[in-house]
This record gives structure tokens, C-alpha cells and sequence, in this order.
């Protein structure tokens, strides 16, 4: 009788589990990583509007509640008060960038006193918070 040997098989290298582990991977540190994000003013009912941008990353907000009070990074400030912090961050860096989160029901002279601080205290770069409108066509 006459035996015949078997080829062996080479050894493979399986492709899908590896993806799915690297899927698995990528999606872990995506969330992590938003997790590590810091919003430092007040949660407010922001107004819509078509078009807006993500605010730079070195920054200060300003939040003005409903009721007119601002706070500059959760601290509730008077308005001298906010313009001698806001000098203190520039001193600090140059390239500080303000966001300006305003209820839309707060009084918009209030805004306007906020926003007149932000540029008297020599800021220069600055946005106000919105919603993103829902795309109408």
C-alpha cells in the first residue's frame, strides 16, 4: 500500500478580524477624545443661523444669561470687572480668541456692553456662539 503525504497548508494570516479590531480601535479614541474637550461657558438657548464655524482653539467664553448677568468662563463678572480679566488674558496671550454665547432672549444692549468690553480690552479675535439652522431648500 502505497501512502500519499499531505501538503501542509501554509500558515494564513485572517484580514477581517484584524479590521474590525482596528474599527473597534478608531472608534474607541474618537470618543475618548471628544470626552476630553472643555466648554467653559454656561449652557444657554443659542439663536440659529445658517452659516457659522468652529471657534478656535485657545479661548475664553463669555456667556450672557437670559437675565443680562455675563459670566467669563463660568465666574459670574460685572462689567468692569470682565474688562480688567479680559486685559489680564491678553497680557497673558495675544492670541486669546473670545466666544460669546448669548441667550437669545437676553437684552441686546447687554450684548453690545459685552462685546464693546471684548474690543476695549484690545481682542481682536472673537465669535458669537449659534445653533446651526436646519438646511432649507
Amino acid at each position: 500500500m502505497i501512502l500519499r503525504r499531505r501538503e501542509r497548508k501554509g500558515a494564513r494570516i485572517e484580514i477581517i478580524p484584524m479590521i474590525d479590531v482596528v474599527f473597534f480601535l478608531l472608534v474607541f479614541f474618537m470618543m475618548a477624545s471628544l470626552s476630553m474637550t472643555v466648554y467653559r461657558g454656561l449652557p444657554v438657548n443659542l439663536p440659529r443661523a445658517a452659516s457659522g464655524t468652529t471657534p478656535p482653539t485657545e479661548t475664553a467664553a463669555i456667556t450672557v444669561a437670559r437675565d443680562g448677568q455675563a459670566y467669563l468662563d463660568r465666574q459670574p463678572v460685572t462689567r468692569a470687572v470682565l474688562g480688567e480679566r479680559l486685559r489680564g488674558l491678553v497680557g497673558a496671550n495675544p492670541q486669546v480668541a473670545i466666544v460669546i454665547t448669548a441667550d437669545e432672549a437676553a437684552a441686546h444692549g447687554r450684548v453690545v456692553d459685552v462685546l464693546d468690553e471684548v474690543r476695549m480690552a484690545g481682542i481682536t479675535r472673537m465669535a458669537i456662539a449659534i445653533r446651526p439652522e436646519a438646511a432649507t431648500r
